[in-house]
């Protein structure tokens, strides 16, 4: 199997795509996406362990995380280029956390591994999805981390518009930390449905946003009919690239 990527209601036979996504990823990307996941765990265990010591975590170290995580959703970045640059400059940001406090770190793989753009590949063939062989757990964890992308597409937009909340970027540290443990099925399920809460509470502070700066929606008519020259279609969460273009 070459790759395996599970992340979309689109996979190959509703089971996986094994040889290239059905979305038009290939392995490269899907291999690079996850050792990047594997990565962003390295960094919340050590943002954990940094904020244990009683060091200050800094703010946009979670949003490195949060733009990371929204990077892996499907048809968001398909460049493995840039991809691999991500790998890269998390690495660098975990060596930074780890700088914040003494004594010993986490010795989990994700948290202690470092290698060059040319292993990145290999690597990601050992710490993908499958690398969980328990099929219960590997289902939670994932349901989970696929709840942390969701979560990270809406922060990365609120921050976009110029809001954050630290308490999201603080669970999106736990809850990826919580992926390289050995927890009870209920430990898990509870972290799944604490990811729906803040999922929620991510919402709210993106509707804050786009109301904080383009107003409340208001009723208006829309031409529905088909126009002569190719359109582009920007949803409500992209306004402000639109209105950096005009």
């Amino acid at each position: 199997m070459s790759m395996f990527c599970f992340q979309c209601q689109e996979t190959a036979r509703n089971n996986g795509c094994t040889v290239r996504g059905v979305c038009g990823k290939d392995e490269s990307t899907a291999k690079t996406q996850d050792l990047l996941v594997h990565v962003l765990k390295g960094i919340s265990l050590h943002a954990r362990a940094a904020s244990a010591a009683g060091a200050q975590v800094p703010t946009d170290v979670g949003r490195f995380v949060a733009e990371c995580l929204f990077s892996t959703i499907t048809n968001v970045d398909f460049d493995s280029a840039h991809l691999s640059q991500l790998v890269g400059q998390a690495l660098e940001v975990r060596a930074q956390l780890r700088s914040l406090y003494q004594g010993k770190g986490p010795t989990h793989d994700s948290a202690t591994w470092t290698g060059a753009p040319e292993d990145y590949l290999a690597k990601a063939a050992a710490v993908g999805v499958l690398s969980t062989e328990n099929e219960d757990q590997r289902s939670l964890r994932e349901l989970l981390v696929y709840g942390l992308k969701g979560i990270s597409a809406y922060a990365d937009h609120a921050a976009v518009l110029g809001l954050e909340d630290p308490a999201i970027y603080e669970f999106l540290f736990e809850a990826l930390a919580s992926t390289t443990e050995d927890l009870s099925v209920d430990e898990m399920v509870a972290l799944v449905l604490k990811a729906g809460e803040i999922g929620v509470t991510t919402m709210a502070l993106l509707d804050r946003a786009n109301t904080e700066t383009y107003g409340n929606p208001e009723l208006s008519e829309v031409q529905l009919g088909v126009g002569s020259r190719p359109g582009i279609l920007v949803s409500g969460h992209d306004l402000k690239d639109l209105e950096e273009l005009l």
